[in-house]
């Protein structure tokens, strides 16, 4: 088991640990998902982030690369699996704006919960003015990194070029975080003693992401249509 690994690697570090079953916080979380899911749910979960920003790819990325070190996969298999959740991701959000068309695409935005057109607008402003640029360096972005295959599905860019854009960019930005968790993997040792802070930092830094945007929203929601309809 996954888990027992990891615990393995720890008691070589710490011989006064307490247990080697129980692994806490973020990394267990993520480590136990690694293990049920395997590549597929380190994919998944990364093609969710193009589909619904909030979802932290950035954390997904280094403990797939963390698993990867402790053999469960590859580290090849790590990166390919990631990029093609990101690819795959990117991709569904092309078709849709190739087939809604624009106005369709900005009637989903107006008419779902938390989204709101100037996102639309602002990513479509960038995509015109930098074209293909927009679509490499957008996989860098937060935000844009999701929204950036709108615009050029709408505007239908040819797909072998957003095919081949998305793909070099999500392995660039993909590599850097896969990377990293699996050197953190082969150095696991070292920070042990500072792990469990880690996780619970990166936990609360997370959490304060995903309400600040969701609060957020629905404030900036109402207010637009309280000045649409100042009855209300």
């Amino acid at each position: 088991m996954l888990a027992d690994v990891i615990a393995t690697h720890v008691l070589a570090a710490a011989s006064d640990a307490t247990s080697s079953q129980d692994i806490d916080g973020l990394a267990g979380f993520m480590v136990d998902l690694m293990e049920r899911l395997g590549l597929v749910g380190a994919a998944i979960a990364v093609g969710l982030d193009n589909l619904f920003p909030p979802i932290p790819s950035e954390i997904v990325l280094p403990m797939a690369g963390f698993a990867a070190s402790l053999g469960t996969f590859s580290l090849a298999g790590a990166l390919f699996a990631t990029t093609a959740g990101s690819v795959i991701g990117a991709c569904i959000l092309y078709w849709l704006g190739r087939l809604f068309g624009r106005d369709r695409t900005a009637w989903v935005f107006v008419h779902t919960p938390l989204l709101k057109l100037s996102d639309l607008e602002k990513t479509e402003q960038w995509f015109a003015k930098h074209g293909a640029k927009a679509v490499f360096f957008g996989r860098m972005v937060p935000i844009f990194r999701s929204l950036i295959s709108l615009p050029a599905g709408v505007e239908q860019m040819r797909f072998w070029l957003f095919f081949v854009l998305t793909t070099i960019g999500s392995l660039i930005w993909n590599s850097i975080f896969v990377l990293a968790g699996y050197s953190l993997g082969e150095q696991w040792h070292r920070i042990e003693p500072y792990a469990d802070w880690f996780q619970r930092l990166v936990i609360l830094a997370v959490l304060i992401v995903v309400v600040w945007f969701v609060v957020s929203r629905v404030l900036e929601i109402r207010r637009d249509r309280r000045e649409v309809d100042p009855a209300d």
